[in-house]
């Protein structure tokens, strides 16, 4: 067992981080005792994701054009090239999306009142009502995702986590 692991209960990365020390003794293969577990802890969270959403006959594409115009607030309107930048797609992706979701009645597309040649996509009542159910149920599953962690605990992992990805974030700026 790894030196950290020792008085604690091993998990599945101990174990292939273990099996690779043994293999490639000459890597330094600590990075993985991270970036396994926030990998795995990725599928969990996409599956809870899928689980929530899926109470809502929504899939998890659907909620992130909803929740962004939802974000918004009133009258929950953005321009399909706001829409690009916020879920980072691309054109022909956003357009088949904004299709999709108006044969459901989620959105609707509205002429742009200041640019007679544009449109808006403005979120419907039930599109409102879909992306509200759906986030109530998401947060219920990540409360219960990080409900081994102690507030403080969490409010550390948010920190760390935000000075990791921040580099990322500012590089698709």
């Amino acid at each position: 067992m790894s030196q950290r692991s020792i008085g604690r209960a091993a998990d599945e990365v101990d174990v292939l981080v273990d099996a690779w020390r043994r293999e490639r003794p000459d890597l330094d293969v600590a990075p993985l005792e991270v970036l396994s577990r926030v990998s795995r802890l990725a599928r969990h969270l996409d599956l809870a994701r899928r689980e929530a959403f899926a109470a809502h006959d929504l899939e998890p594409w659907e909620f992130d054009v909803l929740a962004a115009l939802r974000r918004e607030g009133e009258p929950y309107t953005l321009s399909p090239g706001r829409l690009l930048q916020v879920t980072l797609v691309t054109s022909g992706t956003m357009t088949n999306r904004i299709d999709r979701l108006e044969a459901k009645g989620l959105v609707a597309r509205v002429p742009d009142p200041h640019d007679g040649r544009g449109v808006q996509v403005v979120l419907t009542t039930d599109g409102r009502a879909r992306v509200d159910a759906g986030l109530t149920d998401l947060l219920a599953h990540e409360r219960e995702i990080l409900s081994a962690l102690p507030a403080s605990d969490r409010d550390l992992l948010a920190d760390l986590l935000r000075r990791l990805t921040l580099p990322f974030d500012n590089a698709a700026d």
